[in-house]
């Protein structure tokens, strides 16, 4: 009789299943946030701080712009329209129109009185900065700021130094009254700076 093939008769192993296809997605995804590091890397690095804007340690507590030495009565003929809120403001509507009329025309006094309410957190150097937000180039407001209406303690010293004034004092005499109203009360103020010897 014939034999066998022995090839027949040999167990082949079995196939082992086709490997999985793995995706390419976290490859690409950790390329892409390779380069999106190494780009926010040299943007950081291009950028250069000015030198009044490198951090100092020795510098804790935030220092205010320099405060122009030649600031004047600014009497303004035509000052934007104020828009009262729709509730009510914590003084009357012509005390609240008196601060910010006063903070547009003497810039030379409310930018060398401080605010005590917190402000200095929004970037206010002075009281002024409570009712005008920005002045065009010849000095007129050109737009308020809000704050000056909500805060009683901001038209209040506004208040009492538009009273001082009116009676004839200085700004020098001015700040240190407020000063000493105030500061007792108050846990923060703005950082504004001391007016100049001359006033």
């Amino acid at each position: 009789m014939g034999r066998k093939s022995s090839a027949k008769t040999q167990t082949q192993p079995p196939a082992s299943p086709p490997a999985p296809k793995r995706s390419s997605m976290p490859l690409v995804a950790g390329v892409v946030a390779l380069a999106l590091i190494g780009a926010g890397f040299v943007y950081v690095r291009s950028v250069r701080l000015q030198p009044d804007q490198v951090p100092n340690a020795a510098q804790a507590t935030p220092q205010p712009a320099p405060i122009p030495a030649d600031l004047k009565p600014h009497p303004q003929a035509n000052l934007p329209p104020l828009q009262f809120p729709g509730y009510p403001m914590p003084r009357s509507a012509e005390i609240v129109t008196a601060a910010y009329r006063f903070a547009a025309e003497h810039p030379e006094i409310l930018s060398y009185v401080p605010c005590f309410c917190g402000c200095e957190r929004s970037g206010h150097r002075g009281n002024e900065d409570c009712f005008v937000k920005a002045r065009d180039i010849n000095g007129d407001v050109v737009l308020w700021d809000e704050h000056g209406m909500d805060c009683a303690v901001c038209i209040d010293v506004a208040t009492q130094a538009r009273q001082l004034f009116t009676k004839g004092a200085a700004v020098r005499e001015i700040r240190a009254a407020i000063d000493k109203e105030w500061g007792p009360k108050a846990t923060t103020h703005t950082h504004t700076p001391e007016p100049p010897a001359a006033n």
